[in-house]
């Protein structure tokens, strides 16, 4: 088992497939009350089922959709190689993912569009898609034809695959989307306002491209179409991309749902009729699933914490303020000067948190110091803190807690402090 543990020098990214509760263990208090540690069952850690267990606390609002991990028993795209996928590759696309981000933030392009030389089409840069993704299913088209998409608040533009594969498609799990077949499809003028930035034209259509950080690629029409969320709510005339010339690892998801910050963006889109809010809650485990939801949930569980989301730079991602770091009953020296005045990026298919390489070096100081009491074991990888629990049946661990802007306090969840099962 090992702490999850890293570093990033030039930006920070903060995951929020983190799971911020805390539903079991018992809490070990000082005499002034404060909760400082966790003590918890080890068998807790492990998967403990492998059949899909449904959300109980799923929004009641129409606008719903259900959330399940790429890779988890509740996916209908997963397989048995799925199921063998290890952890070195898991971290292996889950760098690369930060890697590519950390490239387009550097870059200081104004309008966040990358064009390539080597193609007729125009692309506009995007990060890679990385592993640790979750998918919603959505209908497109008329008659309504549902297709799997990864969602990704690091992407603005909506895409699928779309007959006839011109150049290449991948393998996807669903059936390919055909345009032909739907009445409420069409293709975007190159006249149109919205054919601008990353596109050009053939003929008189819009053609959009956009490669990611591992160079896989789609490209195709700018088009609008019919989106089905529900049954009861439908969305007409969005603008997505029908990529006939695909290539890369995605998956078998046909696309990608796109809800960065940009214009084109589904939230951006559909902002008149959800007032530009859309909020998710994340699987607690792959076995389990969560839920995305479009406008308010209705009423808001006292539970649930606010922090100023901010814009960050020109890149279609959602930043926030830390502000301070504490391991249980010791605070981290964190001052303004600790991170990046860019500040964190929230990003839904990012795994593992990354620290600016000071504050992780004092937080693993610490953390190492009240954990001394355990077996400590070698590393591997990124992971350079790692603990052997053989023959134990509980353990006590700090509680770690994140203070954000606006004055929110989030204490992380066990099942966020470790990474099990890595020898």
């Amino acid at each position: 088992m090992s702490i999850m543990t890293n570093f990033f020098n030039v930006i920070l990214i903060f995951c929020v497939c983190l799971n911020w509760c805390f539903t079991e263990g018992s809490a070990e208090k000082k005499e002034s009350g404060k909760v400082d540690s966790y003590t918890f069952q080890v068998s807790s850690l492990f998967p403990s089922s492998s059949s899909c267990v449904l959300s109980s606390k799923a929004s009641n609002t129409k606008s719903y959709l259900p959330v399940v991990h790429m890779h988890g028993a509740c996916s209908h795209l997963s397989s048995n190689k799925d199921a063998s996928l290890d952890h070195d590759e898991i971290l292996r696309y889950d760098q690369a993912r930060v890697e590519s981000i950390r490239s387009k933030l550097s870059k200081n392009n104004a309008d966040g569009v990358s064009m390539t030389k080597s193609t007729k089409l125009p692309a506009k840069s995007a990060i890679t898609l990385g592993s640790g993704n979750y998918i919603v299913t959505v209908g497109i088209g008329t008659p309504k034809h549902n297709i799997s998409l990864a969602f990704d608040t690091g992407s603005d533009l909506t895409w699928t695959q779309c007959k006839p594969c011109l150049g290449s498609c991948y393998s996807q799990k669903e059936p390919i989307f055909n345009p032909s077949s739907s009445s409420s499809y069409h293709n975007v003028s190159c006249s149109s306002p919205v054919c601008k930035n990353g596109t050009t034209c053939l003929g008189s259509n819009c053609v959009y491209g956009i490669v990611y950080g591992d160079n896989s690629f789609t490209r195709g029409f700018l088009a609008k179409e019919r989106f089905t969320l529900t049954n009861s709510d439908v969305l007409d005339n969005v603008y997505f991309g029908c990529g006939e010339y695909n290539k890369g690892l995605f998956f078998r998801t046909a696309g990608i749902l796109g809800l960065g910050r940009g214009k084109l963006s589904l939230p951006s889109q559909t902002a008149t009729t959800y007032n530009n809010i859309f909020s998710y809650c994340l699987p607690s485990s792959t076995s389990n699933t969560g839920h995305l939801t479009f406008g308010s949930a209705g009423i808001v569980p006292k539970s649930v914490k606010f922090t100023p989301v901010n814009s960050f730079r020109s890149s279609p991602h959602y930043g926030i303020d830390i502000v301070g770091i504490s391991v249980g009953d010791k605070k981290l020296e964190i001052t303004p000067t600790s991170f990046s005045r860019n500040g964190a990026i929230i990003d839904s298919g990012t795994v593992i948190t990354r620290l600016p390489t000071k504050v992780y070096a004092e937080l693993r100081s610490v953390f190492k110091e009240k954990m001394s009491s355990y077996k400590a074991t070698s590393g591997r990888g990124i992971f350079d803190t790692c603990y052997d629990f053989t023959g134990l049946n509980t353990m006590t661990i700090p509680k770690i807690a994140f203070s954000l802007g606006g004055g929110t306090v989030v204490e992380l969840h066990i099942y966020n402090n470790f990474y099990d099962n890595l020898l």
